[in-house]
């Protein structure tokens, strides 16, 4: 497990840079070409609730640098579990770490889904690079197909594996920006699609967080019977609202956080 929480996260960049090409255009819409002028609100990682890869074992490599759990999200619609993690250093990303609940699917994605993690090393897990190894396995695009009439969430990590589904813009330190509707109208001119499941912005300031997400990146993965282009990550973008107490919200919003999970959808 990485000792450092800044080299964790620049290498989950790194990787994600490689299939969400769209993010550098982002930040130099957003903030100048430096990383640092764009604050990342959170990183979100996708798994199985198998024993070997369950949420708990990704959770332990944030664990490991000084992050502590704090909220927990269900999804049934989607057969999904979620937690949040928090770093002791507010300025630091917060994670998202969701799991599907292999058990509630279909016999034969029961049976994918098994197949693909028992060929995970176990030692893989533990090692430093586990939350951007990408996948360690190999299935054919017919098999992602009938993955994706089930589940978009299992078809995506079949092609994709482990890696950060996205990162997240905080539109709270963003200089040139007040509002989610500004930040949006900008990608929007830029030629941005963006997710509208759900509306283009999630959430409001009753429940004090605003969320909105660009559609995915089509990436190019070698699946077994040749090279498809599908869906890769997506870049989102947060507002978050100070709570009575004065203090801003750091949790996540589970009706929003639903209609984000689907800017992986296909377009």
């Amino acid at each position: 497990m990485h000792n450092d929480v800044n080299t964790l996260f620049e290498k989950l960049w790194d990787n994600y840079l490689e299939v969400t090409p769209s993010a550098v255009k982002v930040h130099e819409l957003l903030g100048s070409t430096q990383q640092d002028d764009v604050i990342n609100d959170h990183i979100a990682l996708r798994t199985f609730n198998l024993p070997k890869v369950g949420l708990e074992k990704l959770a332990a490599h944030f664990l490991a640098v000084g992050y502590k759990e704090c909220g927990e999200y269900h999804f049934e619609a989607k057969k999904l579990y979620a937690k949040h993690f928090e770093h002791e250093d507010p300025t630091q990303p917060k994670v998202f770490i969701s799991e599907l609940l292999v058990e509630q699917c279909s016999p034969e994605l029961q049976k994918v889904v098994h197949e693909m993690v028992e060929q995970i090393d176990e030692n893989a897990v533990t090692a430093d690079n586990f939350l951007y190894s990408g996948t360690h396995w190999q299935v054919s695009h017919e098999t992602y197909k009938a993955l994706l009439a089930e589940s978009e969430y299992a078809a995506w990590m079949a092609a994709w594996g482990y890696r950060a589904n996205h990162f997240t813009v905080s539109i709270n330190h963003l200089a040139q920006f007040d509002t989610i509707e500004q930040v949006n109208q900008k990608l929007k001119d830029a030629g941005f699609a963006l997710n509208t499941s759900g509306g283009e912005i999630k959430g409001s300031p009753e429940v004090l967080l605003e969320q909105s997400s660009t559609l995915a990146d089509d990436a190019r993965v070698k699946f077994s019977d040749g090279e498809f282009a599908v869906p890769s990550c997506f870049y989102e973008f947060a507002l978050r609202y100070l709570q009575p107490n004065g203090e801003i919200y750091t949790g996540f919003v589970a009706a929003s956080a639903d209609k984000i999970f689907e800017s992986t959808n296909a377009r």
